[in-house]
């Protein structure tokens, strides 16, 4: 019996070779068994094999389908890299208020004397400085949450806060429980540091907390990772009930927690965090990309009081410290007013553009807040989702496939998560026209 790589290796010589093309279903693992007289055990490795390649995407109930993506891709990577995107580019999601260069500007000039400057191009700890601390602190103070300066820890960015705190928590091998659709990167970052994520049971309101139970009772979660404001990429945040609910089950386990809060900025007053609630267990990360810019940003982490060295202690492993000018610009910026400012001209940068989405994609199954940045989109049949996909780059739209969120790689939402941040709005209106026009079976959408 040939080795299932073997098998694999040819299937995907079709794949890649045109004679297996975009969309089109493999059999049935029994009747791919039978054909190639091999056990059915077999069969299901061949095929876990090519979903693990990238070549093909299994649908519960619908069956295994050769993917329309480009197989190399990288779960994340269209969210992070610009190169050899379609000309209107809504995968990446990097908003920018009007007039942003001028609010920036005027506090940086005083961080250019030679004397500031030269104090701003020291290497900073993880702990960063007293006043990026103190600025940080205000900052996030919200809903009940007033975490102590004492407790926050500096990254290059959310993503090294993320990356620094599940490996200061978690082991290689060990479980974090997150929700069934989560930020891609974490799942780069899970399998950089060896961690197993475990899809936890949601319904319209978001995790169940008997879910979180569940997975621990099979074997003990190590942390959970959650977006409980402005999901991405649903936009759902979680109602006062489930949130209490969900608080009493993590304190009762004592499971240690990664909160993230990156887009909680755009929803204005709204529900405590987690880590308002769950003081001694919950892991805030937060960070500056999306209130001020992503080329000169910082990340933070709000550690429970005991944790704060080992997570230290992981942001230095990793070399993940923030830059002295970004922490000195992040204090001017704060302190002026500015980061205020930029909040509430991005709040209603965001509100407009999704009056545009709930304009031109009325009738749709769209789920989104009116305060998000992204729309998720569980497209009409017949449409698949890497199909849709790869339909609309061919019209010069660049969107994300449910695959990137998906934990579970058995189970791919037939959806497409749209950000709205980074297009200008004439664009975005135009693309999501477009888009529309495919979505009802126009091929020429956009032509003319």
């Amino acid at each position: 019996m040939d080795d299932y790589r073997r098998i694999a290796d040819r299937i995907a010589d079709g794949i890649t070779g045109g004679r297996l093309r975009p969309g089109q279903r493999l059999p049935p693992q029994r009747a791919f068994a039978r054909r190639h007289k091999i056990a059915a055990s077999t069969a299901g490795r061949v095929y876990a094999e090519l979903v693990r390649r990238g070549l093909v995407v299994g649908e519960v109930g619908r069956g295994t389908f050769v993917r329309a993506t480009e197989p190399d891709r990288q779960p994340g990577h269209a969210l992070t890299e610009a190169a050899g995107v379609a000309p209107v580019n809504l995968e990446l999601n990097y908003p920018s208020a009007p007039g942003q260069p001028e609010l920036l500007a005027p506090a940086l000039a005083s961080l250019l004397r030679p004397d500031a400057l030269a104090e701003a191009l020291r290497p900073a700890p993880a702990a960063g400085t007293a006043a990026a601390r103190e600025a940080v602190a205000g900052l996030l103070a919200t809903g009940g949450l007033r975490p102590g300066p004492d407790r926050i820890l500096f990254t290059g960015n959310a993503r090294q806060a993320i990356a620094a705190t599940l490996a200061s928590l978690v082991r290689p091998g060990g479980r974090v429980g997150v929700e069934p659709l989560t930020y891609p990167l974490v799942k780069e970052i899970a399998g950089r540091l060896g961690i197993d994520l475990v899809p936890l049971a949601a319904d319209e309101e978001g995790p169940l907390a008997e879910s979180v139970a569940a997975a621990h009772r099979t074997a003990p979660l190590s942390a959970l990772y959650l977006q409980p404001t402005l999901h991405n990429p649903t936009s759902l945040t979680l109602g006062a009930e489930r949130r209490a609910h969900l608080a009493d089950v993590i304190h009762s386990l004592g499971i240690p927690v990664v909160e993230d809060r990156i887009w909680s900025f755009l929803h204005a007053g709204g529900e405590p965090p987690l880590a308002a609630l769950l003081p001694d267990l919950v892991h805030l990360v937060d960070g500056l990309s999306k209130r001020v810019a992503p080329g000169l940003t910082i990340g933070f982490v709000v550690a429970p009081a005991d944790r704060a060295e080992a997570v230290a202690r992981a942001v230095r492993s990793g070399g993940w410290n923030a830059g002295s000018f970004a922490l000195e610009a992040a204090v001017r910026w704060t302190g002026d007013g500015t980061v205020a400012r930029l909040v509430a001209a991005k709040r209603r940068d965001a509100e407009r553009r999704q009056r545009l989405v709930a304009e031109e994609l009325d009738g749709f199954a769209v789920r989104s807040d009116p305060a998000a940045y992204f729309a998720w989109w569980q497209l009409p049949a017949p449409w698949r989702a890497d199909t849709f996909t790869a339909v609309a780059r061919a019209h010069g739209i660049a969107v994300t496939p449910g695959t990137a969120f998906s934990v579970d790689p058995s189970r791919t939402p037939n959806a497409v998560r749209l950000g709205l941040a980074s297009a200008p709005e004439p664009e975005l209106a135009g693309a999501l026209r477009i888009l529309a026009g495919l979505a009802r079976g126009r091929a020429d959408a956009g032509s003319g």
